[in-house]
């Protein structure tokens, strides 16, 4: 028999029972690190992805007319909402989705609304923002609200969900203005903080709504929220109150804005009514308008075709971007430049016959008989001013309007505004033509090349009322930084004052005050019983000659002796400035006029 020796195997034991404990206090070194020594940094790490943070947007400022009406506000908009952590059930996601269908249904009976929300919808929303609210339904009315408060108490996960939006009470007369918010784009919002979520917020697309947009956005606000390990929303754990922007308070009168819409009537064009004694927009009307109202948050296809494609240019504000020739309401300039040149040229007598030979071209027209200034403003005597600028010449009339700010831009708080245009020789060089007498004959009629906007013309109109100072049309007249209670006055421009003489401007004010006042004028159909004003008429055409297509215009200031308000207005495609603009300026006027007598205003 062999005997086996057990003395051989103690050392092995020996060896493998080191090397268990060995092993044991490695791990129990490292359970100890890891609940011990780095539990506050696994902890963090936790809390981050347990974490998510929901950028609330800032509340944007108002917009005031001069007396204190608020012409863009918030309103808040009432959505029925779901929260998908009250419905959520166990297994695959297909369960928690049909349950939520359920709810909607249920909610759809109860309140008679439409359901607007599918399958693909809540998967998209799980997809992408699970932990926040599930719209269903967006800006119900009250009676929807109503039927949900009485009926709707045993439906699980559903309440009101309140959120602000943009909305303009008096769009569309103030839209071109105003102009209108959209949704901002998250990477345009230069936050310095990284959110989870971003809710809608407003931008400015158009107008001052856009110009403004920084000073009107108000500061964001913050929600922080935890969420459990399938993104369901736990709880609130800390939340930051958005605050309010900026508000800005307008030159414009919404009284006088709701004028010129009366005035203008169905017609297409434009009006502008400027105080010529500190060069305040009390109106700017652009017509046919757009109801601003339709692209907030956002506009839809059908309605953006609707308004993009229509020939009548909806969106165009032909205030500041309509150009347009200016016709005979040029006149009253020329005639100021040539008295400027030759003071004797106001009392110069020219005959104004009906036929007018420019080299080998032959102009008729309508024939007046020997005029000096004043008469030929009445008449509207255009060979009268054929000879007046072939007298001095194209330069001294092009030097003038350019002083006036005619071919450039005003400077008002309105985007998209064009320049116009006041041809020279060089503009002529340019073109490939050569200036003639022709070219000099139609500068003295605002026809040709030249080319203004209605704003411009209200401008010129202020200058002439005013005894010659030039001011920048002013939009914007204070604004109220956040938080603040009183407003920070946005002081008007003096720009300038030409140098017109006084008898300059006696004979072109009284030659403008009789095309109203005399019955003989051409714009004495805008006449208004008891006010004393004065004006101009002008019909310029444009395109093919043949076609006979005319804008007309009318520019006038009153009253007379104390001039408070300038205006210029155009109409596309009319008949005449007298015959077509004269009975839409009687109806501002008599409008003015009563405007005037209620707050005690004349003399």
């Amino acid at each position: 028999m062999r005997i086996r020796r057990t003395d051989l195997y103690i050392p092995r034991i020996y060896l493998l029972t080191g090397g268990m404990l060995l092993a044991f206090l490695v791990l129990g070194i490292s359970l100890w690190r890891l609940q011990v020594a780095k539990v506050s940094q696994f902890e963090n790490r936790q809390q981050i992805q347990s974490l998510r943070r929901v950028r609330l947007p800032g509340i944007r400022g108002k917009i005031y007319d001069r007396n204190g009406l608020c012409l863009a506000d918030n309103r808040p908009v009432y959505s029925i909402a779901l929260f998908l952590e009250e419905v959520r059930r166990a297994g695959p996601w297909a369960r928690t989705i049909d349950q939520a269908m359920d709810v909607i249904g249920r909610v759809a009976k109860v309140t008679g609304l439409n359901p607007e929300m599918n399958r693909e919808g809540i998967w998209k929303h799980i997809r992408l923002r699970l932990p926040l609210p599930l719209v269903l339904w967006r800006d119900i009315g009250p009676q929807a609200m109503a039927r949900l408060s009485e009926r709707g108490r045993d439906i699980p996960g559903v309440d009101i969900y309140t959120e602000a939006t943009r909305v303009y009470p008096y769009s569309p007369y103030t839209s071109h203005l105003l102009g209108y918010v959209g949704r901002a784009d998250s990477d345009m919002m230069n936050e310095e903080e990284n959110y989870s979520y971003y809710l809608p917020e407003m931008a400015g697309r158009a107008g001052l709504e856009k110009l403004f947009d920084p000073f009107l956005r108000g500061e964001a606000g913050g929600r922080l929220m935890q969420i459990d390990v399938t993104g369901y929303r736990h709880g609130e754990l800390a939340h930051r109150t958005p605050k309010s922007g900026g508000d800005l308070r307008l030159t414009l009168d919404m009284e006088v804005q709701l004028l010129a819409h009366k005035a203008l009537g169905n017609h297409r064009g434009a009006v502008v009514v400027l105080d010529p004694n500190n060069g305040d927009v009390l109106a700017m009307l652009s017509a046919p308008g757009f109801d601003a109202n339709r692209f907030v948050p956002y506009i839809n296809v059908t309605d953006w075709n609707l308004l993009s494609k229509d020939p009548a240019k909806p969106l165009l504000n032909r205030a500041v971007a309509g150009v347009y020739p200016p016709g005979s309401t040029f006149k009253p300039l020329v005639g100021l430049a040539a008295a400027t040149l030759n003071p004797a040229s106001i009392h110069t007598v020219y005959d104004s016959p009906s036929i007018f030979r420019i080299g080998q071209r032959v102009v008729h027209t309508t024939g007046h008989g020997e005029v000096d200034m004043r008469e030929a403003l009445k008449l509207s005597a255009n060979v009268y001013f054929f000879k007046t600028a072939l007298a001095c010449g194209p330069d001294p009339i092009i030097q003038q309007v350019l002083s006036v700010g005619l071919g450039q831009k005003t400077g008002v708080e309105v985007d998209f505004e064009q320049s116009g245009v006041v041809p020279d020789k060089k503009f002529q060089k340019e073109n490939r033509v050569g200036w003639s007498d022709g070219d000099t004959c139609n500068l003295a009629i605002g026809q040709g090349y030249v080319a203004v906007t209605p704003i411009q013309m209200a401008m010129v109109t202020a200058t002439i009322a005013n005894g010659g100072y030039l001011y920048r049309p002013r939009l914007v007249q204070a604004y109220r930084e956040p938080a603040a209670e009183a407003y920070v006055l946005n002081e008007g421009n003096r720009i300038g004052k030409m140098n017109w003489s006084e008898a300059a401007l006696f004979a072109v004010r009284a030659g403008m005050h009789d095309v109203i006042m005399e019955k003989n004028g051409t714009g004495r159909r805008a006449a208004v019983e008891g006010l004393d004003f004065a004006g101009k008429t002008g019909t310029a055409e444009y395109g093919v000659k043949e076609e006979g297509a005319k804008h007309t215009w009318m520019i006038a200031f009153a009253p007379f002796d104390n001039p408070q308000y300038a205006v210029a207005i155009l109409v596309e495609d009319g008949d005449s400035g007298g015959g077509t603009v004269g009975p839409c300026m009687k109806v501002l006027m008599e409008g003015l006029y009563e405007k005037m007598k209620r707050e005690g205003r004349l003399t």
